[in-house]
């Protein structure tokens, strides 16, 4: 069994120029209207050296599919493909009825300079016997409309905002259509509800769009600048619109006959839900970032309480244990820091590990200078994992500086994130070129910093080790497991 081509092969192997391919492209971003319109299924052909061969297959969200199987790869089966020859030479749109299990077909061409790039097939599914209502009437035609305007190119357009964005209105949210002056010739049922939400009280049919849109009570805000050129039809743009609290959002797009305006269709959808599910995830973020904001507030001040208790004690052990519990609580502020500055509940670790490198190698006290730097990367971790990470950096970053290169030397930092079984693993390693370890060194009978790393490593499930450097110094490597990022 020979493998279905994808899209992306089928335009490989058709010949077309990168401006054709770009063009029937555009068309596939847009031409979900115009299925849901017509109330068919869309199948894109180009010309290969076997034949018509499918592209692209679209099927209508307002009604039943004319096709079950994907048609893309295909080649056109014979009755079809004597109308897209028609179509193709022609350069026009070619109908023809009862082809394979539909009730009606029409061809539409697609073309470029002059020359016939594509033929797009509309499809209506068979069995379709109930009386032809007012709305399939408006729809048919604006489907007729539409189709004559792609042979044309006049539609879609290349500045039109197309696509399935977050909110854009489709056919089943609401249908306007203008004519030239901007008066509303038809209104879906869908869209008087959406008017009638957002405060509209009289008559849509017959009105003037925009005179409706400007008279609702309560308008909130300043208007959105584009809205008086989307209600009144005369370009393909996008606007919102909020009035007593709900919101909707209107699409224009512009009916034309060789470059004159012959009116527009205007989709409109209510996105009072959206909008506030909208607020409601912003408000969830401010809060998160306030919480961390304020933790970290509370860290700087302890870490303030410790450094003036240090000063009233004599120097020896108790000062120094006392320095040693503001650097570990400044650590900790410096990642809710990073945390209250963001939009997500992740920290960008890498800029914790340069800051945190720095802020030991300025209050270290040494004889000579220290370089430094950070190798890798470190990728991003949530409040927990990050806190454990930046102890475990601090407290052996301060170790190879106190006792690795006191009279000076260089430290290195390198991390690799890798991902394996659902987790990531995190692998650092800080090396030093100083003296190397002291003879008999036992990571279990070492100072409380040490209990600490090794502790903290545990806790994510990793592993820990000193080593010397056959070139002289000591390496520290330490692995972790880490939630991996959704």
């Amino acid at each position: 069994m020979t493998p279905v081509r994808t899209t992306t092969e089928v335009f490989a192997a058709s010949g077309l120029t990168q401006a054709e391919v770009e063009r029937l492209r555009l068309v596939l971003e847009d031409w979900q209207l115009l299925a849901d319109l017509g109330f068919c299924d869309l199948v894109m052909w180009v010309c290969l050296d076997e034949g018509w061969v499918a592209v692209a297959h679209a099927r209508p969200m307002t009604g039943p599919m004319a096709f079950v199987d994907d048609m893309i790869g295909r080649h056109a089966f014979d009755d079809l493909r004597e109308v897209i020859d028609a179509a193709a030479d022609a350069g026009q749109c070619i109908d023809a009825d009862g082809l394979e299990g539909t009730t009606k077909v029409a061809a539409v061409p697609v073309r470029l300079g002059g020359r016939t790039v594509g033929v797009v097939t509309r499809h209506q599914p068979g069995g379709r016997d109930r009386s032809t209502s007012p709305l399939e009437r408006t729809y048919g035609e604006l489907t007729d409309m539409l189709s004559e305007m792609l042979v044309r190119g006049e539609w879609p357009s290349a500045s039109a905002p197309t696509g399935q964005r977050r909110g854009a209105p489709r056919v089943a949210d609401g249908v306007i259509q203008l004519d030239e002056r901007g008066e509303v010739l038809f209104a879906s049922p869908n869209a008087v509800s959406a008017m009638r939400r957002l405060g509209h009280d009289g008559q849509i049919l017959g009105a003037v769009l925009a005179q409706a849109i400007g008279g609702l009570p309560r308008l909130d805000g300043p208007l959105d600048e584009g809205l008086a050129i989307v209600v009144m039809g005369r370009a393909a743009w996008r606007a919102e619109v909020t009035a007593g609290g709900q919101a909707a959002t209107l699409r224009a797009l512009p009916l034309t006959r060789g470059g004159a305006r012959q009116g527009a269709i205007v989709l409109i959808r209510d996105i009072s839900d959206l909008r506030h599910r909208d607020e409601e995830v912003l408000s969830k973020d401010q809060t998160i970032r306030e919480i961390h904001h304020r933790v970290k507030n509370n860290l700087q001040t302890v870490a303030a309480l410790l450094r003036m208790q240090g000063r009233r004690v004599e120097d020896g052990e108790g000062r120094q244990a006392l320095r040693e519990a503001e650097r570990r609580v400044g650590v900790i502020a410096m990642v809710y820091e990073t945390l209250s500055t963001g939009f997500s509940e992740e920290a960008d670790f890498d800029e914790i590990a340069v800051r945190g490198l720095r802020g030991v190698i300025e209050v270290a006290r040494t004889q000579g200078s220290l370089d430094s730097r950070v190798e890798g990367s470190f990728g991003w971790m949530g409040p927990n994992e990050a806190t454990s990470v930046a102890l475990i950096l601090s407290e052996l970053i301060q170790n190879a500086v106190e006792h690795g290169v006191p009279d000076g030397g260089a430290i290195v930092v390198r991390a690799e994130r890798t991902a394996a079984d659902g987790e990531d693993i995190l692998r650092v390693s800080i090396t030093d070129d100083g003296a190397g370890l002291p003879a008999g060194f036992r990571p279990s009978r070492a100072g409380l910093g040490t209990r600490i790393v090794t502790s903290m490593v545990q806790d994510l499930r990793g592993t820990i080790r000193w080593e010397d450097n056959p070139q002289g110094g000591t390496t520290v490597r330490f692995s972790a497991r880490l939630r991996q990022r959704s």
